[in-house]
């Protein structure tokens, strides 16, 4: 069985009351994010040992993203000529260890905390673990917000 970090949706932006004779202002329009949990595995990221750029790219993980191309460049600049590759395979092996780390990080930044961990041999089965385990989830998963009617 393998460990997963369950994170909750992002909170709803609040909806501002307008006053009495005053129309409301129009909110900007934001991209809609995705609504349900999301779970993140325990695990080694081979991906994102082989590729690190492409998987953070693919999970929008942009200020990570940054960051990583920044150390690269100092590294390649700053690093005698016959120790490069070897401290380049050692940052590879370093982001797969820590990827889903660096997700979970990501995930809280947005606003989306982590609120439990559950084990499942694969993703649905943890899913469906959560689910069991914590039903007020299931709305959660279904994109209701947090408030009872």
């Amino acid at each position: 069985m393998r460990a997963w970090t369950v994170h909750s949706p992002p909170e709803p932006p609040r909806a501002s009351v307008p006053s009495a004779g005053k129309p409301a202002a129009e909110a900007p329009r934001r991209r809609k994010r995705p609504a349900g949990l999301v779970l993140v595995p325990e695990r080694f990221s081979l991906l994102a040992a082989l590729f690190p750029a492409l998987w953070f790219l693919m999970h929008r993980m942009w200020l990570v993203l940054v960051i990583y191309l920044a150390l690269a460049v100092l590294a390649a600049v700053l690093l005698p000529a016959g120790t490069g590759f070897y401290v380049g395979l050692a940052a590879q092996v370093l982001v797969g260890l820590h990827a889903q780390d660096l997700r979970r990080w990501t995930l809280a930044r947005q606003g989306r905390p982590a609120v439990g961990v559950v084990l499942g041999r694969d993703e649905e089965a943890a899913l469906l673990r959560a689910l069991a385990a914590r039903p007020d989830w299931a709305r959660l998963e279904a994109g209701m917000e947090g408030r009872m009617a």
